[in-house]
C-alpha cells in the first residue's frame, strides 16, 4: 500500500536503507519460521512496517533497525495464531491444579510460563546496549560479527556485552529458584 506523502523522499528513503538488506531480512525470517511461505510473509510484514515508518527513520542502523521491526511483527504474528486459553475452563483447571501438591518439575515451570516471565523481565531490566546484542544474536541468530557490523562495534565488544548480559538473565533465574541447581 502506497500513502500519497506528495514527495518521494520515503521512495528513496526505503531503496536506500531498506532494499539493500533485502537478504539478510529473508535469511532471518527463514531461521525464525523455518518455512518459506511463512518467512516470505514475514518479510513482506516487516518491509510493509518499514516503509510506513520510513520518514521517523533517522539513518543509522537501518539493519538493527529492520531486524526489530521482523522481530517485532513475528511476535505480533505469534500472538495471533495462539488458540484461546480457556475455550473450556473446567477442563484447563484441572490441568493447571496439582492436587497432590507435587513440587513442580522444571518442565512444568517452563510450560507455565514462569521461565519466560523471568527471562523476559530480566530482558526488559538490561540497559540498551546489551539488550540490543541480544536481541540480534540470541533472538535474531545472526553471529557475532554481523551484529558488530550492525551496531558498528568490535567483536569482542559484542561477546563481553552478551556475557553480561546473560549472566544478568542467569541471576535472575537463580534469584527465581528457575536454574538446574535449584529446581525440585
Amino acid at each position: 500500500m502506497i500513502t500519497a506523502r506528495g514527495d518521494n523522499g520515503a521512495d528513496q528513503a526505503f531503496d536506500r536503507y531498506v532494499v539493500p538488506e533485502l537478504d539478510v531480512l529473508f535469511r532471518v525470517a527463514m531461521s525464525i519460521t523455518k518455512n518459506t511461505a511463512n518467512a516470505e510473509d514475514l518479510v513482506q510484514d516487516t518491509l510493509l512496517r518499514a516503509y510506513r515508518s520510513i520518514d521517523r527513520f533517522d539513518g543509522a542502523h537501518p539493519r538493527a533497525w529492520l531486524l526489530t521491526i521482523m522481530r517485532n511483527a513475528h511476535r505480533n504474528s505469534l500472538r495471533r495464531q495462539r488458540p484461546e486459553l480457556l475455550r473450556d475452563p473446567d477442563s484447563q483447571l484441572e490441568q493447571i491444579a496439582d492436587p497432590a501438591g507435587h513440587a513442580a518439575s522444571a518442565e512444568n515451570i517452563v510450560m507455565e510460563g514462569t521461565f519466560d516471565a523471568v527471562v523476559e523481565t530480566a530482558f526488559n531490566e538490561l540497559p540498551h546496549r546489551f539488550k540490543v546484542l541480544v536481541g540480534l544474536v540470541d533472538i535474531d541468530q545472526l553471529s557475532y560479527k554481523e551484529a558488530a557490523d550492525i551496531i558498528g562495534i568490535p567483536v569482542g565488544t559484542v561477546m563481553s556485552r552478551l556475557h553480561r548480559a546473560r549472566r544478568r538473565i542467569r541471576e535472575q533465574l537463580t534469584k527465581a529458584g528457575l536454574t538446574p541447581g535449584t529446581l525440585q
